[in-house]
């Protein structure tokens, strides 16, 4: 199995010496379809590996240094054009790691620019993009009213010139959601990372993390996401990530990410069935890095919805959604 590579590879990288050239395809493929071959280019620096892999690695991580370049101008951008609003930006996922210069950032690919502010805000702040160059991806008057209505953000916005997206959230879940975390508590401990910039702290950088892979996602780039939540674990203290987490009623999505993060990345935990049936799905890939177990992948499909919102919600949005034309892939 491909990923399986990819994690050895990433968790030990003298393990790739010994790969044979079958081996390293399967390794590069898995590596480019969850996002990590410029991650796994940082973790084989110094490792000896064939010329050709090693063009193919370099190529990456140059191209993620130069997204996280692009990430950073677009924050300060986004900054620039909330300045007069009052409303500091705190950025999300990858921005944010760059910004703080975090382990995570490393080989990161970053591509949508996330931001958090107050919900009562909200307004305030749209008008603002509107008016600094941000339009809507897509004009849909049924995506609007769902979006402002039962999710965490606005609809997505795009820059006309710089054609760089931004998500504006108010929370880290869908209102729907099941979990209620506190945003204002997240808003409020966020801690400066530059001129008008501010990132989550230690704690909520984890809890966000957890919370967008296991209690809204569909484990769709799980293994990049983990390896998020692997490296950030190493920025905070056990005891304040726990009663930070029950704050959020995040504990036990937390909890579950600290034992995959083990099992994966690190020096093993004890599993739960469920944890062996995420697994199963995060290392659900060929030697060419193509999905394989498509049951068990559509399986999740349907879980994250599930945990978005109640069934006959979804079922209706569902439906909506396809007879617009939308289907999983």
């Amino acid at each position: 199995m491909s990923a399986a590579l990819l994690v050895r590879a990433l968790r030990d990288p003298a393990s790739v010496e010994a790969l044979r050239a079958a081996q390293w395809n399967a390794l590069l493929a898995a590596a480019k379809a969850e996002r990590l071959i410029a991650t796994l280019a940082v973790r084989l620096e110094e490792r000896a590996v064939p010329p050709a892999a090693r063009a193919v690695l370099d190529d990456a991580r140059a191209d993620a240094e130069r997204e996280a370049q692009q990430a950073l101008w677009e924050a300060d951008r986004a900054a620039f054009a909330l300045r007069g609003t009052g409303v500091p930006p705190v950025l999300l996922k990858g921005a944010a790691y760059a910004a703080a210069g975090l382990e995570a950032a490393q080989g990161r690919f970053i591509g949508d620019l996330d931001i958090l502010v107050p919900r009562a805000a909200m307004d305030q702040v749209e008008r603002a993009l509107l008016a600094a160059g941000w339009e809507w991806v897509k004009e849909d008057a049924y995506d609007d009213a769902y979006y402002r209505q039962w999710m965490h953000e606005l609809p997505p916005l795009i820059h006309a010139e710089r054609d760089r997206m931004i998500d504006v959230h108010h929370n880290i879940l869908p209102l729907t959601a099941r979990p209620r975390p506190d945003p204002q508590a997240m808003l409020a401990d966020a801690v400066a990372a530059g001129e008008g910039l501010y990132v989550l702290s230690p704690e909520d950088r984890v809890i966000h993390a957890a919370a967008h892979m296991l209690a809204d996602g569909d484990l769709q780039g799980g293994l990049r996401n983990l390896w998020d939540i692997h490296c950030l674990l190493r920025e905070c203290d056990p005891a304040d990530l726990d009663r930070r987490a029950e704050r959020h009623g995040l504990a036990r999505d937390v909890r579950q990410a600290r034992r995959l993060a083990g099992a994966i990345y690190g020096a093993g935990t004890r599993l739960t069935l469920r944890d062996r049936l995420f697994i199963a799905r995060l290392l659900a890939r060929d030697g060419w890095g193509r999905e394989t177990r498509k049951p068990l992948v559509f399986a999740f499909y349907l879980r994250s919805h599930l945990l978005r919102m109640p069934l006959p919600m979804l079922a209706r949005h569902l439906f909506t959604k396809w007879r617009k034309g939308h289907r999983p892939q």
